[in-house]
């Protein structure tokens, strides 16, 4: 059973997947600009930022808790650009080194280890803070506003504002502008919009425009991803 709620720590959500007697079937984690800390088979993991769907195969019913942070936030708990760890899952002790045995083995005997996460993000952002053009950008784009206009108001070139969004992002604002929209259509097409409305809605051109971006970030067809 999969479950999450909102962190403890501002702009992160924990969430996690009970033990089943059954295997999990093959999942396809969609690109969300986020990023994951996640507790895995004894092993702390990070998930980078994806710039198309991740497809996990099926695996052993096991426990996963994770927390994931919002665009941006990443860089600031990992202490390196997103754009290190794009497409990419690594063990979190490649990024902090040796700190992370000791982690690792209170992780394992903890009874809360969402709030053992927690408390691990929340004192990393007491030490270094996201940068703060990342959360306009993201607004701005959840917005539709134009990454010329997000440039301007950063008071940056649209060059300085590409380099700031892939530190953050680990991709440009274009990119992650892609990213949101495709979050925004899906939360209509799965509340039941017919598919040129959630294109209208969305800020696409047109449905064909709509199924081009399915397919180039999810890897399969609008239909497929609902189920249908």
């Amino acid at each position: 059973m999969y479950g999450e709620r909102q962190a403890g720590v501002p702009g992160a959500v924990v969430w996690w997947r009970h033990a089943d007697s059954a295997p999990e079937t093959a999942a396809r984690v969609l690109p969300d600009g986020c990023m994951d800390l996640i507790w895995m088979g004894g092993d702390l993991v990070v998930a980078g930022p994806d710039t198309v769907a991740h497809v996990i195969g099926e695996v052993p019913g096991e426990p996963y808790t994770g927390i994931r942070f919002a665009p941006g936030l990443g860089p600031a708990v990992f202490g390196v650009p997103a754009v290190e760890l794009r497409d990419s899952r690594v063990p979190l002790a490649e990024l902090w080194g040796g700190s992370v045995g000791e982690l690792i083995e209170r992780m394992g005997e903890s009874d809360d280890p969402a709030g053992l996460l927690e408390q691990v993000a929340s004192r990393r952002l007491r030490e270094a803070a996201p940068d703060p053009v990342a959360a306009m950008v993201t607004e701005g784009l959840r917005r539709g506003a134009g990454v010329a206009h997000l440039a301007r108001r950063a008071g940056l070139s649209d060059r300085q504002l590409h380099r700031r969004s892939v530190a953050a992002f680990g991709y440009g604002p274009k990119t992650l502008g892609r990213v949101l929209r495709l979050g925004r259509a899906l939360e209509l097409a799965r509340g039941g919009s017919r598919f040129a409305d959630v294109a209208a809605m969305s800020g696409y051109a047109d449905q064909a425009h709509l199924a081009r971006e399915v397919r180039s970030l999810a890897g399969v067809p609008l239909g497929t991803l609902l189920g249908l």
